[in-house]
């Protein structure tokens, strides 16, 4: 009978470590060095102890195919992964603590840029014109909204970029925490983009952040005679230091700018925008309703 259950154990595990999302992107050179050398650790400790990959693959309760990936260096290791080895080789912790290594090479270089800049910033000014924040998404909005671009993401792209969302979140928890000003379109959140129920789930979250002491969350209403971000999405961050980076399409085509002159364009539209925009009091209630209407 414990044959049988660790067999599917094995099955179960092998399957669930190799969904889509745990594969090292081949353009990411920083996170594949990352991997290659956690992967290389993990075989020299097996082969130290005497022990051959299928072995160690029902030790850990994993496919051996999967082994053999993550030692070559082709497939990221999940955080129980390495609990798994680290109890295995008896490592006192040495290899659960690789999973700090691993922990931001799953996510695209692009988002570990940007979630980098974002977790110095002490105050970011966001503007989005098209949908709601990535910042403020829910997982499931986010899947909704990913699902829906043409040509289609792969499914593990689409993982990989959930995942990478999830993550920055974590600006939310900071201490200090940052101030964070959001303006957001009121089509926005009237599309009920993926199914009213995915809408419904994503005003209610909208109402709770809003709630935060650091964060104002502005709509702008459709019946605005005056908009002042037509030209496209803004991002503004300020550090401590009193730099600033900002970006948007409207300026050097969406690349980040420290530029005193463009920075001060981007300042100035979005207090335009801000201005035009409902007050946070008045933003919420029009939430309340949307989300009554819902």
């Amino acid at each position: 009978m414990s044959v049988d259950g660790e067999a599917v154990r094995v099955t179960t595990e092998a399957d669930r470590t190799d969904e889509p999302g745990w594969e090292v992107d081949p353009d990411d050179d920083w996170a594949l060095a990352a991997v290659a050398t956690v992967g290389r650790q993990l075989r020299l400790r097996r082969e130290a102890a005497g022990m051959r990959v299928g072995d160690f693959a029902v030790a850990v309760g994993y496919g051996a195919d999967l082994v053999y990936k993550i030692e070559s260096g082709r497939r990221i290791p999940r955080p129980e992964y390495l609990d798994m080895a680290d109890e295995v080789f008896n490592a006192g912790g040495l290899i659960a603590a690789m999973k700090e290594d691993v922990k931001k090479v799953r996510y695209p270089k692009k988002v570990r840029d940007l979630a980098q800049m974002e977790g110095r910033a002490v105050e970011l000014q966001l503007y989005d014109p098209l949908n709601i924040h990535g910042l403020l998404q829910t997982p499931d909005y986010a899947r909704g909204l990913l699902l829906m671009r043409r040509p289609a993401y792969s499914a593990e792209e689409v993982e990989r970029f959930i995942s990478a969302r999830v993550a920055r979140k974590s600006i939310f928890e900071r201490d200090p925490a940052p101030e964070l000003s959001f303006v957001l379109e009121e089509w926005a959140l009237r599309r009920p983009l993926g199914g009213q129920a995915r809408l419904r789930h994503q005003l209610e979250h909208l109402l709770e952040v809003g709630q935060l002491r650091n964060v104002e969350l502005q709509v702008m209403p459709m019946n605005r005679e005056e908009h002042a971000g037509l030209a496209g999405g803004i991002e503004v961050l300020k550090f401590e230091d009193g730099s600033m980076v900002g970006r948007s399409m409207a300026v050097a085509n969406g690349r980040p700018v420290s530029e005193p002159r463009q920075l001060r364009i981007l300042e100035l539209r979005y207090g335009i925008i801000r201005a035009q925009a409902l007050t946070p009091r008045e933003s919420a209630a029009a939430i309340e309703q949307l989300l009554g209407e819902t």
